[in-house]
């Protein structure tokens, strides 16, 4: 407490002279938390979930029409466990946080339950796409999964906005970890899954029975990588601290969700995420297997980029100071998107059954250039979103008085996910509708050459069409300059009060303070019914 204490203590300066409370370069977290976080923010991502999907199509085997059945029942159970859960983890107030007690006590069951995943192929040996019984096994795992990974999830969006008070220090933290994340090899599971996958595909590692050295390479590396995040996640969630705290008094479900509704900056982003997920379109992945026959291309048209990569994370602080958050949010979409469209033309010369998508040597230096350009802007594409989610949450602190992590994480979610069900089910008939064969794979032949195109299509050309609505909300995003200042200049003086009483442990103190926050909370209704009621008699 007392390293949070004193860091607030600090912020005592007036705006009457143009001082920048945003620009301040406060510290709140401390070097070992600071490593902390960036380890876990590579356990995040050390894994081979990228392979996922093809694990389940093409290595567990299960049929795509059981496959869509479970998209759509577990995406439902996924919105109505939602709700509930913002409303349990909202409410929650302990000695240790309000998020903390949720990811440390969830860690064992969350991990043992992704290596039973990984390890069903060696539950259901030689078992048929269409088996009853590991269908059913793998819906059951599916729907317990999704109810942990809510609880979780949730928690770790809040978990990020709590850690410190300030959002330079924030955007410090968030940089820092992806930073190195990169640097350091995030993704080295999932590269050498890659490899393996392509030294076995090109027959460079030879068995008798491929099938069996597959369900081997896939059970061992998820499984593995599954012990060693979850292990790293533990720790961090073990040392970390919550330093942003909360109301008194818990707010209702009511309240979670009007705070929610009157959220103008979250209701533009959570309708950015609604027409984003409607963005139809294949896998990459899918792309460089079944077509190119060469996994880690990916890998190779990536070396430039990783050495562009880590220098994107120098541009975010001058580019946060020169743009606001949304045109930094529109224009990185709108480039990672024509590179795309650029790479579709270039590999459709020559049509459909003899294009240039099938010419290994060329895609390689055409990806490349892609990969190396696309980098450029991976810091701020990192950065931003994450930032804009954290502001949009202390927005409704100070206008609400209370803080809803939870209800906002749903709120992010849920219309996303609604649309997702729907998307989710239509990718797997079109796979279905282009021909794909998911037998195919372990015996060592290749999809026709009309399914190749649209694999090669339906990534590059497809999802970019359906995808462009999202950027039209950030148009009207306007959480930045002068409103942004003036936001944090209360938040922290706020902030600061609270933290003294609580330090002092003056009961009558915080309950008046807490009566404060909430006379906020009303106050900004009274003024917004207020301006809808002189609006009205105008017209």
């Amino acid at each position: 407490m007392a390293e949070t204490e004193n860091a607030v203590q600090e912020v005592q300066v007036t705006d009457e002279s143009g001082h920048s409370y945003v620009a301040e370069n406060r510290r709140y977290v401390g070097r070992k938390e600071t490593i902390g976080y960036v380890i876990w923010d590579m356990a995040q991502t050390f894994n081979i979930d990228g392979y996922s999907g093809r694990f389940v199509t093409n290595i567990l085997q299960v049929d795509l029409q059981f496959q869509q059945i479970v998209t759509v029942v577990n995406g439902i159970w996924d919105i109505i466990n939602d709700i509930f859960t913002g409303a349990i983890v909202d409410k929650t107030r302990t000695r240790w946080g309000k998020f903390k007690p949720y990811l440390v006590l969830l860690a064992g069951p969350g991990t043992f339950l992704r290596c039973i995943f990984w390890m069903l192929p060696l539950f259901f040996p030689n078992a048929l796409p269409r088996s009853i019984s590991k269908f059913i096994v793998y819906f059951a795992l599916a729907i317990i999964r999704e109810g942990i990974d809510t609880f979780t999830g949730i928690a770790q969006t809040g978990l990020i906005s709590t850690i410190t008070p300030h959002p330079v220090d924030r955007t410090r933290l968030i940089t820092l970890a992806n930073f190195f994340s990169g640097f350091l090899g995030e993704k080295l599971p999932d590269q050498i899954m890659t490899v393996l996958l392509d030294l076995i595909g090109n027959n460079v590692i030879k068995t008798a029975d491929i099938q069996s050295l597959y369900v081997r390479i896939f059970v061992g590396m998820g499984v593995f990588t599954s012990i060693v995040s979850g292990s790293a996640s533990l720790w961090f969630n073990t040392i970390t601290k919550e330093r942003v705290l909360q109301s008194v008094e818990r707010p209702s479900i009511k309240q979670g969700i009007r705070s929610i509704i009157t959220n103008k900056p979250i209701l533009l982003l959570t309708l950015s995420d609604i027409l984003g997920s409607f963005s139809l379109g294949g896998n990459k992945r899918d792309y460089f297997i079944d077509v190119l026959n060469f996994a880690s291309l990916q890998i190779v048209v990536g070396i430039p980029g990783a050495v562009i990569h880590p220098i994107s994370y120098t541009f975010v602080p001058k580019l946060r100071q020169r743009f606001s958050s949304r045109f930094l949010y529109i224009v990185y979409t709108l480039y990672s998107d024509l590179l795309k469209f650029l790479v579709f033309l270039f590999g459709s010369i020559g049509g459909k059954h003899n294009g240039l998508y099938k010419k290994l040597g060329p895609m390689a230096v055409v990806l490349t250039l892609e990969d190396s350009l696309f980098m450029l802007s991976y810091g701020v594409r990192k950065v931003i979103p994450t930032e804009m989610t954290n502001e949009s949450i202390d927005y409704c602190e100070w206008k609400n008085g209370y803080r809803t992590e939870a209800m906002t994480g749903i709120a992010r979610g849920l219309a996303k996910k609604l649309s997702a069900i729907f998307i989710n089910a239509i990718s797997l008939k079109i796979k279905e509708l282009i021909g794909y064969d998911l037998t195919l794979y372990t015996k060592g032949q290749k999809q026709s050459d009309d399914t190749q195109y649209w694999l090669f299509a339906s990534y590059y050309a497809i999802s970019i069409i359906t995808g462009l609505l999202a950027t039209f909300p950030m148009f009207f995003y306007d959480l930045d300059g002068k409103k942004k200042e003036k936001m944090y200049e209360e938040l922290l003086e706020r902030r600061q009060r609270m933290s003294a009483a609580a330090t002092d442990g003056d009961p009558e103190t915080l309950a008046k303070l807490a009566k404060e926050q909430m006379m906020i909370g009303e106050k900004n209704q009274a003024e917004q019914k207020k301006k809808k009621s002189e609006k009205k008699t105008d017209k």
